[in-house]
């Protein structure tokens, strides 16, 4: 069981037999009354996004939400086919259980893979990932000195807007969670 006053963004609790994904949380003192927990869940049986207020002492109980490494093999139709890297197992996924973890992904790359009472839930990206230019208009020599930026796109298909001095062929690390430029990679 786990406190509301306890619930973080990511935890994954049971609410009327469904798992709930808290979103956002903001624990709130009012004036002399009592403090209240404010936050945003993502249904994760229906996808539906509702904002909920608790008091700090009400329980809930925690969803137990297996993580397993997996590597994505290649795409088969609609599916995704990935291998669990202990069992060696292979399966496929679909679009909705793959999200949007195919704009950062290339075959062979490694993610993680998110389950409940073998129920596959999604998966979980790493926190950045390094893919190639293919495709951006030309930089300039001296385009270093304004905060200007372009689009270019990636070998996934992905368009990131990147400064004006990166050119195809650069490699760059991008952040998985806002789908923004970082830096060049080395």
């Amino acid at each position: 069981m786990i406190d509301a006053g306890d619930l973080r963004p990511g935890h994954t609790i049971e609410r009327g037999g469904q798992l709930i994904e808290v979103l956002t949380f903001e624990h709130i003192k009012l004036g002399r009354g009592t403090a209240v927990v404010r936050t945003r869940l993502r249904n994760l049986d229906t996808g539906s996004v509702t904002e909920e207020t608790f008091r700090p002492e009400e329980r809930f109980p925690r969803a137990r939400i297996e993580r397993s490494q997996v590597q994505l093999l290649y795409q088969d139709g609609d599916h995704q086919v990935v291998m669990d890297t202990t069992t060696f197992d292979q399966f496929p996924l679909t679009a909705a259980q793959m999200g949007d973890a195919l704009r950062y992904l290339r075959e062979s790359d490694h993610l993680t893979l998110l389950r409940h009472d073998e129920r596959v839930l999604g998966v979980e990206l790493p926190i950045t990932v390094e893919l190639t230019v293919t495709a951006t208009d030309p930089g300039f020599r001296g385009d270093t000195a304004t905060g200007t930026t372009k689009p270019a796109t990636l070998e996934t298909g992905l368009v990131v807007d990147v400064p004006l001095f990166v050119s195809v062929g650069d490699r760059l690390r991008i952040d998985t969670r806002s789908g923004r430029y970082l830096e060049r990679a080395p």
